[in-house]
């Protein structure tokens, strides 16, 4: 099996919980309250083990925060090369509303990371013997915008396979300026590269625009309730959402890229992977709060959507 490293710049810990209701100004009451090592990187890493593979995770951690989001990784099985960092490491808070069956996530920017701080990641990928580098998540404030496109020319010099998932400007300049394996944008985020309004069937020559600029060899566009698009330069494969009940939406995108890239290091070919990323993202909203997908639900959906 290929070696994978999942980094994580901005990792959180994800705190969710329920409420009947949920009103401005009162106080809301709370109740079923779980918590999880959170943020792109990290549940990539944890849905590969999931799945039973194996993955290395690089991630930055600093102050209390950061100490208890270190103890809460440690029983999960996966190798850690932590970062240290001044700032604490950021605490997101999800909370559902019971009678409206709606979602309310709180997101914090993050820490503030310095230069300094940020150059034992580079060092590291420098050694990096792995044949996947996933970078998930967004970039902590004060780490430039080309901090993804360093990493994609360093994995793309080494003959390694780069997997992105983020979004705004760093997504744009990565694209802009270099080759990645593999890159899974939402049909907004595509629309931001190619500048347009898209629709479904417009999304895949889009996508394939993006791939001949020579931004990247495939593309996979995730559109939610619609399902998903894998494109290559010669193909574009439509599939439909696997229809499940829908119980949380945090952590789908994380899960998809983690199916993914589980998938390929197993020396699937990308239309199967692509396929279980799927069942994995479906599998992922069906799970309450952060608590992100299991194997068992990953597999039985895969299964079936060969059906």
């Amino acid at each position: 099996m290929s070696k994978i490293l999942s980094i994580a710049l901005n990792p959180a810990i994800d705190i969710s919980s329920d409420a009947d209701e949920v009103r401005h100004t009162h106080k809301t009451r709370t109740h079923n309250q779980r918590q999880h090592a959170g943020g792109g990187g990290i549940n990539v890493a944890r849905i590969i083990v999931e799945l039973g593979g194996h993955c290395e995770l690089l991630y930055l951690s600093g102050g209390a925060t950061g100490e208890l989001l270190e103890t809460m990784l440690r029983p999960l099985g996966i190798r850690q090369h932590v970062m240290k960092i001044h700032d604490p490491v950021r605490v997101a808070y999800n909370v559902h509303e019971l009678s409206t069956n709606l979602e309310y996530r709180f997101v914090p920017e993050g820490p503030l990371v310095s230069e300094a701080e940020l150059a034992p990641v580079f060092d590291l990928l420098e050694t990096t013997d792995a044949d996947y580098v996933v970078a998930s998540g967004s970039l902590p404030r004060g780490v430039p915008m080309d901090t993804y496109l360093r990493m994609a020319e360093i994995t793309q010099r080494k003959g390694q396979r780069f997997v992105l998932d983020t979004s705004g400007d760093a997504l744009r300049e990565t694209l802009a300026s270099c080759h990645v394996f593999l890159v899974k944008p939402s049909l907004g985020e595509l629309e931001g590269l190619v500048g347009r309004k898209l629709d479904h069937e417009s999304v895949g020559p889009a996508a394939q625009e993006v791939i001949h600029r020579g931004a990247a060899q495939y593309i996979a566009v995730t559109l939610g309730a619609d399902g998903a698009v894998l494109v290559s330069s010669d193909s574009i494969t439509r599939v439909p959402a696997i229809k499940v009940t829908v119980q949380s939406a945090v952590g789908a995108g994380d899960s998809f890229v983690a199916g993914m890239t589980w998938s390929l290091s197993k020396g699937r070919d990308i239309v199967d992977a692509f396929r279980l990323g799927m069942a994995a993202g479906a599998a992922a909203v069906m799970t309450s709060g952060t608590e992100l997908c299991r194997q068992k639900d990953i597999l039985s959906l895969y299964d079936a959507s060969k059906g």
